[in-house]
Parts: C-alpha cells; structure tokens; sequence
C-alpha cells in the first residue's frame, strides 16, 4: 500500500515498553521481553466512517462476491483500497463505475500529464477544505513524480495551473457565474494557455473533486491509518485488549446504537410512501398544471432553497495546509445567498447533458463522455425497489425529487418537471443535508446525518449521497461545458 510517511517525532519520549500499558498475548509477550520499544500507531477512528459503524460496512463485502471482486480488482490496480471504495462497497454496481470512470481520469491515457491531473485533484479537493483528498493526491503527486514545491502553495505551481484557480473556485461555489469570456482568458493566455482537449479534462477533474468531497464529508469519511489524521502513537486507555488487537483495528469493540427520537420518528416511513402514492394518484387524475403555473412552482422552490440555513456551527476557517492549494478562501455559496443575488434558470431543454454535454465531451476527452453517463445513469436508476423494511417499491419519484432539488438549487430547471413535488416528499431536514452537503460539505455533521430518513438503512443513506454527488457533478459540468460551447460558437 502507499504509505504517508508519519511526522518526524522525539523518539526517545515516544518509545514505550508495552508490557507496562496494556495486557498482551503470549506473542507479544516474546516480543516485549527483548524491550524493543516499538511505537504501534493505532487507528483514530472507528473504521471506514464516523457515521455508519464498522461492522456494516465489512460485512457487504463478506456477503457480496461482486463487491469483493471489486475490490480485489481495485487493489491489484491502485494497491490500496480507501475508504471511500469501502463505503460505496454497498452498492458494487455502482462502486464499480465509478472505479473505473476515476482510473481513466487519473492513470489512462489524456490530454494532461500525469502529476498535472493530481495536482487538480488536489486544488479542487482543497476548495471544500477535504483534507482526506488532498493527502491522497499529494502522496500520489509526488509517486508520479511531482515537483514538491508546488505543494508549498498555488503560487509555487505552474502559472498554467495557477490560472485555473477562477475556474475552480467558481465551479466549486457559484458555476451559474461561468461565462465563454472564462473560457477564452484560459484558452488565449499566449505560452501559459490550456488546448480544449486539456481544458476538458480539467474541468472532469475539478467537477469530479469538488463532488466527491461532497461524499467524503457526506458518509463521514475517516482517514486511512497509514495517512496524516488516520492514526496516533498515544497509548490508549483499554486494558482489555493487546496491543497487536489495537494496532489491527480490533480495539473497537463497542458502537453506540443511538436510538434518540426513533419513537417520534415511528411511521416516517409511511407517511413517505403515502405522499408517493397520493401523488402518483393526483399525476394520473389532474390535468397537468400549465407551463406558466410549472415555471412560477420552479422559482419558488429556487428561492426557498436558497434560504435553507446550511449549517449550525461557525464559518469554518482552512488551516493553511489546505487553504495554500487555492486561492480567496472567503469566496463560497454562503456569501452569495446572504447577498440575495438571484440565480439565474439554465433550462435544460436549451442545454442539456444528453444532448450537447455528453457529445462534446466525447469529442474532445474520448470514451470519457460515455463513462459519466453511464455513471449518471448508475446513480439515478440504482434501486432495489425497497424502502427501509418495506419491498417491491417503486423509488422513481423520490430519487427523482432528490436529483431535482440538487439541480433546482443550481438554477436548473426542467420545464416538464413539477416542482411542488419536492415539498412534499423531502422535509426539512433532509432539505438541510442537502444543501450542506452539495454547497458546504465541510460543515456536514453527524448530528445532521442523523436527523434524516432515521428509519432508513445506511446503504440506503449512502444511496443518497451518490445521488447528491452525481448530480452536483452534473450540474458543474452544464455550466462548463455551456460556456465552452459557447465561446466555440
């Protein structure tokens, strides 16, 4: 596997003997009685993610033959396996796009180097603040052969990349503010300037990072032990278990069962399903709304999506590890609601993903136009026809309410969509997952993780978080490609 190297430390006041802090095996015994005074890092956090418990996400792949083939396959090519694999490990159709989508992006042949694509990694990932992404991409820059001053700040990078950092910061907060003249100052900057065919593959990456920073922060993704955050040399306080348990990740034994406010909660489920139900019944029964009525629901919900609060906790500051990577680390959506700015609507019969996204993609990044609609397609369509206990249920409403919504607060509007929909099937504190999650993912919280669908299944969560996460990426790569189609006309 690929190791961060663990920060340089005083040895000597880290050495400890083991047997003097906890109770060990007949083996370590051995071991101990030569006192080597080895220093055994140990796991931070309580495996894959902090919201779902490990046990779950083990047992997927224990069960699941394709999902261990996957992951086999994933590490004969990476030679790791991360936890974001593990957690998207519940859904192997999926996990699977996805893998080899993100291993054409960053090792197949394309139009930008190798160190230049995880150095974009990197700059994307840092505009949410994701510290697990950037350590992945920084290690991997420097395995590719990365010059490591440009990790000392986007001002020590190529003045190429640097020039990228507009797009970035627009893409990863306000995309509807993307114009051709964008475009064309990366186009023409005279011996600093991108080719379409690079500047296309920048903008995958960036729409790629941006959303999946999206879903690290919404799975509550932890860091790996061997990477910066993932572990410590601080002895632990357990006395139950030896130290080669602990070093293994088997110190874990307790999860708390956090079954605060399943009693109110009782019957949500239901009270979904019979929204649906109603719903489906007033589609088959009304006559459909005109297009004036359609269009005047769709600006109401932009604008009551606006006002969703995204979080309750303080402007979160980067540290200067990450804020190093980009540049105005002030600029985000938040300031731009508090504004009460309006968002322009992008109607996707004037653009649209299958229509003119996906070909001119094609055109300039090949196959990689078909290997992100299939991975639309695979987060959209993905159902197992259930909902919590209940089976044999059809999800296509609300999976398309969800997508909607995510769309709705990007400006993005389908004329043949009805946006009273939405009220209806997604409450409050979903609404509020949502917008933190797709607009300020670094200030997701397990408390608002919690606070939704509380009946629902973790797969069933994560289910909903690849949903945000490609169509967030779809809603950046519209605005994209439109102000790159445009300035080509």
């Amino acid at each position: 596997m690929r190791h961060a190297v663990a920060p340089a430390e005083n040895v000597e006041n880290n050495y400890f003997a083991v047997t003097d802090l906890l109770k060990i095996c007949s083996h370590c015994k051995r071991l101990s009685k030569k006192d080597l005074g080895v220093r055994i890092p140990r796991p931070l956090g309580n495996g894959p993610s902090r919201f779902i418990p490990e046990k779950e996400i083990l047992q997927v792949s224990k069960v699941d033959a394709r999902t261990q083939s996957i992951f086999e396959d994933a590490f004969a090519a990476l030679g790791r396996l991360d936890n974001i694999s593990l957690v998207m490990g519940f859904h192997p159709q999926y996990l699977g796009s996805f893998l080899r989508t993100q291993h054409y992006l960053l090792q197949m042949d394309g139009p930008l180097s190798l160190h230049y694509r995880h150095y974009i990694g990197i700059m994307a990932a840092a505009r949410h603040q994701c510290s697990y992404l950037v350590n992945l991409h920084v290690n991997d820059f420097i395995q590719v052969g990365g010059d490591p001053k440009w990790l000392n700040g986007l001002d020590g990078a190529p003045q190429k990349l640097q020039q990228l950092g507009e797009l970035n910061k627009i893409l990863a907060h306000r995309p509807w503010l993307l114009t051709k003249e964008h475009i064309e100052r990366l186009l023409k900057a005279e011996e600093h300037s991108w080719s379409l065919a690079e500047l296309i593959h920048a903008v995958v990456l960036l729409t790629h990072y941006h959303s999946l920073a999206s879903f690290t922060f919404g799975c509550g993704i932890t860091p790996e032990i061997h990477c910066n955050g993932g572990h410590t040399f601080r002895p632990p306080s357990l006395s139950q278990y030896c130290v080669c348990d602990i070093a293994n990740g088997n110190g874990h034994a307790y999860h708390h069962n956090d079954s605060l406010g399943n009693q109110e909660m009782c019957g949500e489920v239901e009270v979904l399903m019979e929204r649906m139900k109603q719903l489906q019944e007033c589609r088959d029964e009304e006559e459909e709304a005109s297009q004036e009525e359609m269009a005047t629901r769709f600006e109401r919900e932009k604008t009551e999506s606006m006002l969703v609060v995204t979080a309750e906790d303080e402007e979160c500051v980067p540290s200067r590890d990450i804020s190093r990577h980009f540049e105005d680390p002030s600029y985000g959506y938040k300031d731009f609601s508090r504004r009460g700015e309006h968002v322009p609507t992008f109607r996707v019969q004037d653009y649209s993903w299958e229509d003119h996204g996906f070909s001119l993609v094609n055109r300039l990044y090949p196959d990689v136009g078909q290997m992100l609609d299939e991975k639309f397609q695979m987060a959209y369509n993905l159902t197992y026809n259930t909902m919590a206990t209940h089976k044999d249920v059809d999800t296509s409403m609300l999976r398309r309410a969800i997508w909607n919504y995510i769309h709705c607060m990007f400006g993005i509007r389908y004329d043949d969509y009805d946006y009273g929909e939405i009220n209806q099937l997604l409450d409050r504190s979903f609404k509020i997952y949502i917008k933190t999650m797709v607009c300020s993912p670094e200030k997701t919280t397990k408390r608002m993780y919690e606070s939704f669908w509380r009946q629902f299944q973790h797969s069933e969560k994560v289910h909903v978080n690849l949903l945000l996460m490609e169509a967030r990426m779809q809603a950046e790569l519209l605005y994209a490609l439109r102000a790159i189609t445009r300035y080509m006309t």
